[in-house]
């Protein structure tokens, strides 16, 4: 049975990530973080993470990017792995998180979702073989609470994506401000708010006389939770490093 701190366990990831875990038989919320402190069923919320005072073997992380420097220090000083659910991390953001994996195991990934990890491995080898003689487009779509644009998850399929090509690519985050034709170097990135939407990630191939098109859409958050637990059991016994959900789906 894994002891497991949750952060943001207020959040709607959060009480998701608690209420799933209610449900398993190999682990179990020992404590929350959350800027409101108090009980939440068998586990007690501390309003910051020094004044955790319970033993676990992981951490997952569901709150925001300006808490990462006090969740790494608590880990390191703990020697507790951690999975990193957070998106919209500064460029100086995650050299702390590869420099902290030196030292600890972090799980890093700008989506759980097994689906979407698999819709990233297509879309390369897609990108592979078309190469340049087809248009990538990435559409994503999101609730109107969502903060980020673009989402982590588009631009981590846009860099896997980049990663298959000889030239380096630029991202086009608005046409409304480009009055010319379409370069072949660029990989347009639209940003969709509105409603309850999840997650809803297209991406879309075009070439001459024929369109393919990949898309993924989470129908529930249990779907990024799911994948962040089993993160979470399969970090637990990893050396430090920074393990993504590459690793995982190789170890499925």
């Amino acid at each position: 049975m894994k002891k497991i701190i949750v952060t943001g366990v207020n959040g709607r990831m959060g009480r998701t990530t608690t209420e799933y875990i209610t449900n398993r038989d190999d682990c179990l919320v020992v404590a929350g973080v959350d800027k409101k402190a108090g009980i939440s069923g068998n586990f007690k919320i501390f309003a910051s993470m020094e004044k955790i005072d319970k033993e676990a073997d992981v951490l997952i992380d569901f709150s925001h990017p300006e808490f990462i420097n006090q969740i790494l220090n608590f880990c390191i000083r703990k020697k507790l792995p951690a999975v990193i659910c957070t998106t919209g991390f500064s460029d100086f953001q995650n050299k702390k998180i590869l420099s902290a994996s030196s030292k600890i195991p972090i799980f890093l990934s700008e989506n759980m979702s097994i689906g979407i990890n698999l819709m990233t491995r297509i879309c390369k080898e897609m990108t592979r073989v078309l190469e340049q003689k087809f248009d990538i487009e990435i559409i994503e779509r999101h609730h109107n609470k969502k903060i980020d644009a673009p989402s982590g998850t588009a631009l981590m399929l846009a860099n896997a994506i980049s990663s298959m090509k000889k030239d380096k690519q630029k991202y086009v985050y608005d046409r409304h401000f480009h009055r010319n034709p379409r370069t072949k170097n660029e990989i347009g990135i639209s940003c969709v708010r509105g409603g309850s939407i999840i997650g809803d990630h297209e991406v879309i191939f075009a070439g001459d006389n024929e369109t393919l098109s990949v898309r993924h859409s989470a129908q529930s958050k249990e779907v990024f939770v799911a994948g962040a637990v089993n993160a979470a059991l399969f970090i637990c016994t990893k050396s430090p490093g920074l393990y993504t959900m590459s690793d995982l789906l190789e170890f499925v």
